[in-house]
């Protein structure tokens, strides 16, 4: 029996309302790719820019929706720092308290509210579908507080707010550049040393850029397209679309590979006419991009070359990258130390491209920044020493050889270099390696000469558009 006022009398419970249940929204392809790579570069320490391909392949993606996928799932690792600082406002906990998923799934709706055209509503909407696929409806709720919470204030505010949260400049720069405290320092030594420190904002900048498709043409076996590169006199631009078909087409003669790693490499090659017959050697070939230039190089000036690659599944990239190029070139698998010391005064010309922490590459690899600690970097820089030591016993007398990292940190580079010719001694003649930079290059490069002095070189992204490669040339006295 009811009341005049039509409430539910006491003797008889209210039937309950029945909503229907809100409907899933749809999670565009491109999307559901990028988050893919977030998850598994988080949970099972994957490289994106390896697994990236497979999963646009998995999906059928091409054109601009394979575009959408890299740039929100490369965008989302770069800004992950700034990314994080924001969520733990917004979300009023430590991020890391976060379900990892969720976690993800937020940072890519915060990359597209803040650094896309995406609208606001297909951002917070699929994001928040990611969420409740990964962790259930709570965590939708969550994730859906949270994302309206960044949609509410714009960028400019978000930027402002956690700038003025830092407790020192450095992790202000930090926050806002999305770089580690310990990297930005490092980065800021390094361009001192060349009288350059003021370019610092403008290489995080570059660092958290879309890099531009870089290829190479192999010499002797393809030439050049255009739009040419602009410095190596073998490269060329892709200024769009997917570089796989022209890859495939042209049976590998034609590949991407950063300029800078194309300059060393030709800086070694070039630096003297090759004598035929002369015994060259990539002491560190993985994963085989410099070893296939240095490979056609070789075949054009009859010289051989032998790689060697201590990891299994490298060394298999290695013979993968080699195989366009008609040379019999053989591929060791051992430590790189080993194979020097039983090979001394063999060699001719030394590639040593020696593992290091990667910093020079952080718009490439986009969760590098992330994993590196500066801890790492003690243990890379005695094996550094010790394989430049090494592979200096392996050349004949007047032989080169070229040892370059893709980082500019200077424990890294001119540490390691000045630390091994001064355990060598007279034996060693450091040649001038912006010379020979230049001596390759299609125009001009600015290269000014280290502060404390020094024949090394290093390439910038935001000066020269390339990977930071750090090269010298070390010359064993006949």
């Amino acid at each position: 029996m009811r009341d005049e006022g039509g409430a539910p009398g006491r003797g008889r419970r209210a039937p309950q309302r029945r909503h229907a249940p809100r409907p899933r929204t749809e999670v565009q392809a491109a999307r559901r790719v990028a988050f893919t790579v977030l998850r598994a570069v988080s949970a099972d320490d994957a490289y994106a820019n390896l697994l990236l391909p497979r999963e646009l392949e998995r999906a059928g993606l091409s054109g601009p929706d394979a575009g959408l996928a890299t740039e929100l799932a490369y965008g989302t690792l770069r800004r992950q720092g700034t990314y994080d600082a924001i969520l733990a406002v917004a979300a009023d906990r430590d991020p890391a308290e976060i379900d990892p998923a969720v976690r993800d799934a937020l940072r890519l709706g915060i990359h597209q509210l803040m650094s896309t055209r995406v609208a606001s509503h297909a951002a917070v909407n699929e994001s928040v579908e990611l969420a409740r696929e990964a962790a259930g409806q709570g965590a939708a709720g969550f994730a859906n507080a949270v994302l309206r919470r960044v949609s509410r204030d714009t960028p400019g505010e978000w930027m402002a707010r956690i700038a003025a949260a830092a407790r020192s400049d450095d992790e202000r720069l930090g926050l806002t550049s999305s770089h580690p405290v310990w990297i930005l320092r490092a980065l800021r030594r390094a361009l001192a040393a060349e009288g350059r420190e003021s370019e610092l904002d403008a290489l995080l900048a570059a660092d958290n850029a879309s890099p531009r498709v870089s290829m190479v043409a192999l010499p002797g076996l393809a030439e050049p397209r255009e739009p040419g590169a602009d410095y190596s006199p073998v490269g060329f631009r892709l200024d769009g679309g997917d570089p796989d078909p022209l890859v495939r087409a042209s049976g590998g003669r034609l590949r991407v590979q950063d300029e800078g790693s194309q300059l060393v490499a030709l800086a070694l090659t070039r630096l003297r006419p090759v004598a035929p017959g002369e015994r060259w050697l990539d002491l560190c070939a993985g994963p085989g991009g410099k070893t296939a230039l240095l490979a056609a190089e070789a075949l054009a000036g009859g010289a051989t070359l032998e790689a060697n690659e201590i990891v299994p599944a490298r060394a298999g990239l290695v013979r993968r990258a080699l195989a366009p190029v008609p040379l019999d070139v053989i591929v060791h698998e051992r430590d790189g130390r080993e194979l020097a010391a039983d090979r001394a005064g063999e060699f001719d010309r030394i590639l040593v491209d020696a593992p290091c922490t990667g910093l020079g590459a952080l718009r490439r690899r986009p969760e590098a920044r992330w994993r590196k600690q500066p801890s790492d970097v003690a243990a890379l820089t005695a094996l550094q020493e010790d394989l430049l030591l090494a592979a200096f016993e392996a050349l004949r007398p007047g032989g080169v050889l070229a040892y370059v990292t893709c980082s500019p940190h200077l424990a890294e580079t001119a540490s390691v270099v000045s630390a091994a010719c001064a355990r060598l001694g007279d034996a060693a003649e450091q040649l001038d390696a912006r010379v020979a930079l230049q001596r390759v290059a299609r125009r001009p490069l600015d290269l000014p000469a280290p502060v404390a002095g020094g024949r090394h070189a290093q390439l910038w992204p935001h000066r020269h558009g390339t990977d930071a490669m750090f090269l010298a040339l070390i010359r064993k006295r006949a």
